[in-house]
């Protein structure tokens, strides 16, 4: 008797995702540095052989896992930010909502920043080139190019500022609010009983929104 592709390809694809969730929940609690790829296999109850046929390499399974993670974050973002109100706002309502998403980052999604804290310092370390990093790089380039269309339109609209590029816009938001967002999340901002991360979080979400929203004065 035949194999069942269909069946195969189903169980394949469950198989890679486990590897994908119990690989980010590992390395998000250890770093990833300090993981081998037989303690990855182990967590997915699979064996080592099964898993270096999924990724032959332990760089290509990290990178595996950010593309994964993010998508899956940003998919549910957009997804809940389309049901909402994406159709009948302003550009400037949503960007307010990209930033508030580094919020929630906060709030619901620790993990994940403490994996892409890992996730950055493993990819310095182990060199990486970057055409090696193709599959988290499309996942950012989707993001990115969402955001561009957007601060176009509010450029048009006259409501975001018109001396920079939508490019430049994104990575300087991008890359100070997940700073922000992370050195909380991990605990490296000094905290007391004063200390209201809410509202300093909050606070720093409303200084990129005035400056993405102000025109640069001469």
């Amino acid at each position: 008797m035949g194999r069942n592709r269909v069946k195969d390809a189903v169980e394949m694809a469950d198989k890679n995702r486990r590897i994908l969730e119990k690989g980010f929940a590992i390395f998000a609690e250890k770093g990833i540095e300090n993981v081998k790829m037989t303690d990855v296999a182990k967590a997915a109850g699979i064996g080592i052989a099964s898993l270096y046929r999924y990724y032959s390499t332990k760089p290509e399974l990290v990178l595996a896992i950010g593309a994964w993670a993010w998508k899956e974050y940003f998919t549910e973002q957009i997804r809940i930010a389309e049901g909402v109100f994406y159709q009948t706002s302003s550009a400037s309502e949503r960007i307010a909502y990209y930033l508030d998403a580094f919020l929630d980052l906060y709030r619901n999604k620790k993990d994940l920043l403490r994996f892409n804290q890992f996730f950055n310092i493993y990819l310095l370390n182990a060199k990486i080139p970057e055409d090696k990093r193709s599959p988290y790089n499309n996942v950012i380039g989707i993001l990115e190019e969402r955001f561009v269309r957007v601060f176009r339109q509010g450029q048009e609209e006259g409501t975001l500022r018109n001396d920079l590029s939508g490019v430049e816009a994104f990575s300087t938001m991008t890359h100070l609010m997940l700073a922000v967002v992370t050195r909380y999340a991990v605990g490296l901002v000094f905290f007391n009983k004063e200390t209201d991360e809410e509202k300093e979080l909050q606070a720093q979400k409303d200084m990129m929104l005035r400056w993405i929203c102000t025109a640069e004065k001469e």
